[in-house]
């Protein structure tokens, strides 16, 4: 294992955290035109990456023990100062570029989950006021456990983990 192999798992972790940034571009798009009718199909392709981002993480997290104890510093070491021990040469600028490109891709993750998270709320559910009986009343359950699943999705889309590996604030 070497850094090379922790470059190659940050790209990794890079492009499934930009289908994902993808994924609630789309869920946004969709929930703004009011296409309720496809909020579990949304849900399902986000908790789809979100699966696939985890194990991105714990091979990044394997990666980066090997190169931490190559270089000398704790295996729970953090992107920062993996790039702080990392020797002379072209591998401080080589993580430095992966750091940058994932806090802009978490920055925007973020703002993606929240503006999301506030279109859900918010979104106007037909049948609340529509036919009464059974089918009326399936419907607003079915849209509802819907609506709850794509809340619990985007909610999980931030990646505190990734954030805290990065060098950011620790729990």
């Amino acid at each position: 294992m070497s850094a090379s192999d922790l470059s190659a798992a940050l790209w990794q972790e890079r492009r499934q955290l930009e289908l994902l940034l993808f994924r609630l571009e789309t869920q946004r798009l969709h929930v703004g035109a009011g296409n309720v009718e496809w909020l579990s199909l949304m849900a399902s392709e986000i908790e789809a990456v979100l699966d696939r981002l985890g194990f991105e993480a714990l091979a990044r997290s394997v990666e980066s023990a090997a190169v931490a104890a190559l270089w000398g510093v704790p295996a729970q070491a953090t992107l920062v100062e993996l790039i702080a021990a990392a020797p002379a040469g072209p591998w401080p600028g080589i993580l430095r570029e992966h750091l940058d490109a994932l806090n802009a891709l978490l920055a925007r993750l973020g703002e993606a989950a929240r503006v999301n998270e506030e279109a859900l709320l918010t979104l106007p559910l037909p049948g609340r006021h529509g036919p009464a009986g059974t089918a009326g009343l399936l419907d607003q359950l079915a849209t509802s456990g819907n609506l709850e699943r794509a809340l619990a999705v985007v909610r999980r889309a931030p990646q505190p983990a990734l954030a805290q590996y990065l060098g950011g604030e620790r729990d």
